[in-house]
């Protein structure tokens, strides 16, 4: 099964926003109170991931679920 583009950018721009903050996947995991190996499936687009988590870790993060999923769109 291919991973669709959407999860695809969506784990890089998880990953961006993660290392630009200086986190790893277990501190994001925890902040967003998730699994560390959810948020590297995450990353990886193993997994489509639900509004609800996308709310976890843009809240985790310190940016809007808005500002996460713009990157999605403008592939910043």
């Amino acid at each position: 099964m291919a991973k669709h583009e959407a999860l695809i950018q969506f784990g890089k721009n998880v990953k961006l926003v993660r290392k630009t903050r200086g986190l790893t996947q277990e501190e994001l995991a925890s902040k967003a109170n998730l699994h560390r190996t959810y948020i590297g499936m995450i990353e990886r687009a193993e997994k489509n991931i639900t509004l609800i988590n996308m709310l976890k870790i843009s809240n985790a993060l310190g940016i809007t679920i808005v500002e996460l999923l713009e990157f999605v769109n403008n592939g910043k």
